[in-house]
C-alpha cells in the first residue's frame, strides 16, 4: 500500500513539476521578450533560480521513481534540496515580491506545493539505506549552484536573489551568505538522515 502510494505520489509531483517548470519558463520568455531580451536569454535567465535547478532535479527523479529506476541517494538529495527551497523562500524571499495571476501559480507550485509534495513522497518510501555519504551528497547541488551563480553574475551583471548579488553586498559578504546557506543544507541533510535512520 505505501508503495502504491509512493509512486503515486511520485507520478502526481513528476506531471505537476514538470508542468509548474514548463509555466515558469514561459513566463520568464514573455517577460525577457517585453524587455526587448531574445530566447536565449530567456531560456539562461529562467536557468539562473536555484528554484528552477532543484525542480527540475526534483522532476526527473519523482518521473525515475515512477519508473522504478530511482536511488534512494538520488531520492535523499531531493528532499534535501526541495525541502530547503520551501523553507529559504518562506523565510527570506517570499515577502520581497507579490506575484500575479499565472505566475502566482506557478510561484505556489514551485514553491509550496512541490516541496511538500517531494517530503510526503520521501517519507513513504523504505528508509534504511541512506548513509553518511549520502549527506555529503546532498550539498553537491546547493555548493555547485552558489558557484554558477557568482560566476554567471560576474559575466553578465544578474543575480537571482538579493543575497547573492555581488554588485551591492560585496563578494565577501556574498561568500559569507553562501557559506550559511551551505551549513543550512548540511543541518537539513543531517536530520534528515536521523529521520531516514528513524523510519526504519
Amino acid at each position: 500500500m505505501r508503495s502504491r502510494l509512493a509512486r503515486l505520489l511520485a507520478g502526481v509531483g513528476a506531471v505537476l513539476g514538470w508542468a509548474a517548470l514548463a509555466l515558469q519558463l514561459m513566463l520568464t520568455l514573455a517577460l525577457i521578450h517585453s524587455q526587448g531580451g531574445t530566447m536565449l536569454l530567456g531560456v539562461w535567465r529562467f536557468l539562473g533560480y536555484f528554484t528552477v535547478i532543484a525542480n527540475l532535479f526534483a522532476a526527473a527523479v519523482l518521473s525515475s521513481a515512477v519508473l522504478g529506476r530511482s536511488t534512494a541517494r538520488l531520492e535523499f538529495c531531493a528532499v534535501t534540496a526541495m525541502t530547503l527551497v520551501g523553507v529559504v523562500y518562506s523565510l527570506l524571499l517570499r515577502e520581497t515580491w507579490d506575484p500575479q495571476g499565472w505566475q502566482k501559480v506557478a510561484d505556489l507550485a514551485l514553491h509550496d506545493v512541490l516541496p511538500v509534495l517531494v517530503v510526503l513522497f520521501w517519507l513513504l518510501r523504505p528508509h534504511g539505506a541512506v548513509r553518511t555519504r549520502d549527506a555529503a551528497a546532498a550539498l553537491v547541488l546547493p555548493l555547485s549552484y552558489c558557484a554558477y551563480a557568482v560566476v554567471r553574475g560576474a559575466q553578465d551583471g544578474w543575480y537571482p536573489y538579493p543575497f547573492m548579488d555581488v554588485g551591492v553586498l560585496g563578494a565577501a559578504q556574498v561568500a559569507l551568505n553562501c557559506v550559511m546557506i551551505s551549513v543550512g543544507f548540511a543541518a537539513m541533510a543531517i536530520v534528515l538522515l536521523f529521520l531516514d535512520r528513524r523510519l526504519a
